[in-house]
């Protein structure tokens, strides 16, 4: 009998070894099939007068902080103590056509002087940048060359949470290194990337992973690894990817034209909470709440008004406020399409004509000289400059304060950030620091504020409570 169970036991663990072993993913076939696509990217700069920390519009924070390097990466050049460099990016991209065509991330050939391409063959190419998209951080190559291997592209919108993912690139410059791990969630929206649903995965992604491919078990690629959040530098269990569908629908608009086509309507948007959607009637929270109307534009035009929640556009159900700068962007200009908005306790239909969004300009940045103190004089501790016309064009605005800088206390608190942009105060526009100033001193001790903030293309209220030493 000791025996007899001592046998059936063995049996017992092997089998559940066995069982375990054959549910684990296999990624060789993958790897070997797939790696030659995977190229190795390296950019110079010719040497200039340009300083590789004074960027324009740089909030002062840490180099270990999460939003150090999407700021770095964002921001131009201004100013400062000039010094010569010339500097060399490594990345990674991957082929999408056997003629040379190349897809990576923006940021990586961003103001490159000069770009070269090795393949994991050793060869090594000089590479057109044939165009680049800032906004979704694709950007297409050329090498002149034939019959290379090329990925196959997967559908995003078939991946599920928990599905395994693998990613091949160069990290700190070692090439065709693998990595594998799972989605951890899609459709995830990051501050100031209102163009882009990402693909959050728990894959070991580093410096130098950028714009690589991310596949699914069948080899197909279904994103462009972009972004890591770290406050070292290096893997910390959160890194994301572009979908593939973006990225092909962005090349496709720079092979045809050389430049990529959006659609807007001419709103600020933002979340709508639990609170908001029971003060306005709405069963449940969804939709994207109307801050801001811009005069004269497609939404005006069409009737909307701050206040209305956008609950569909042109059919698509606009679940979250991040949807859709999504949807409205992948509308052709030019495109009448029908919109349903919650207006006063009922839903309201209209007809938008999407106009064109502007092409990509140097980002509105902060433009007092570097090392001057900020003027902290007001009492929530904001140091705030009036913008300029050009500004107000490229932000399509007709008023509004640029955070320059600011020291802890009440608005920092309260989410107030170097780079946004106040609209308005308690529901009053405001055009000039002396004015927003005064209607600020105005409000008493232990009375709320609200400030109508525009950050990247969405707005939001920020409210706060002053009380008797509000900078501190």
């Amino acid at each position: 009998m000791i025996r007899k169970f001592i046998l059936m036991t063995l049996i017992g663990l092997s089998t559940a070894v066995f069982a375990q072993t054959r549910e684990l993913p296999d990624f060789t076939g993958l790897v070997e099939k797939e790696g030659p696509s995977v190229v190795n990217i390296s950019t110079v700069q010719a040497p200039s007068m340009i300083s590789n920390r004074d960027f324009q519009g740089m909030p002062n924070i840490p180099e270990d902080d999460p939003f150090f390097e999407f700021f770095r990466r964002h921001m131009q050049p201004y100013g400062g103590a000039p010094r010569d460099f010339e500097s060399k990016s490594l990345g990674s991209g991957f082929i999408i056509s056997s003629d040379g065509y190349i897809l990576t991330n923006a940021h990586l050939v961003d103001a490159a002087d000069e770009i070269t391409v090795k393949l994991t063959d050793k060869r090594e190419f000089r590479a057109k940048l044939i165009g680049a998209d800032r906004k979704t951080d694709i950007a297409l190559l050329k090498i002149e060359a034939s019959g290379l291997p090329k990925v196959t592209q997967g559908d995003p919108g078939k991946l599920k949470v928990g599905e395994w993912v693998v990613a091949i690139g160069s990290p700190f410059g070692f090439e065709n290194s693998v990595t594998a791990g799972i989605v951890s969630a899609k459709g995830r929206s990051l501050a100031q990337e209102n163009f882009v649903p990402f693909i959050q995965t728990d894959v070991a992604i580093n410096p130098g992973n950028s714009g690589g491919p991310l596949f699914n078990m069948n080899g197909e690629v279904v994103g462009i690894n972009s972004q890591i959040y770290s406050r070292t530098g290096g893997f910390m269990g959160l890194s994301f990817a572009i979908p593939i569908d973006v990225a092909t629908n962005i090349s496709n608009q720079l092979i045809a034209t050389g430049k990529v086509s959006r659609g807007r309507i001419g709103v600020l948007i933002q979340e709508v909470t639990k609170e908001l959607a029971e003060s306005f009637g709405l069963p449940k929270p969804d939709g994207a709440l109307v801050a801001s109307v811009q005069k004269g534009g497609p939404a005006d035009k069409a009737g909307m008004e701050a206040r209305d929640v956008i609950l569909k556009f042109d059919g698509k159900p606009v679940t979250a406020a991040g949807d859709l700068p999504r949807i409205v962007g992948a509308t052709k200009p030019g495109a009448k399409v029908p919109v349903q908005v919650w207006r006063n306790g009922a839903t309201k239909e209209m007809t938008v004509t999407v106009d064109e969004t502007p092409p990509d300009e140097k980002p509105v940045g902060r433009g007092g000289k570097r090392g001057k103190a900020p003027d902290t004089s007001n009492r929530i501790g904001l140091s705030l400059s009036e913008l300029s016309a050009d500004q107000k064009k490229q932000l399509e605005v007709d008023n509004g304060l640029l955070v320059e800088d600011m020291v802890p206390g009440i608005a920092s608190h309260a989410g107030v950030r170097p780079g946004d942009v106040i609209l308005s105060i308690n529901n009053q526009d405001v055009t000039t620091v002396e004015q927003f100033n005064q209607l600020l001193n105005k409000t008493g001790k232990g009375r709320n504020i609200a400030l109508l903030v525009r950050r990247g293309d969405t707005a939001t209220f920020i409210t706060m409570k002053l009380n008797g030493n509000d900078s501190k």
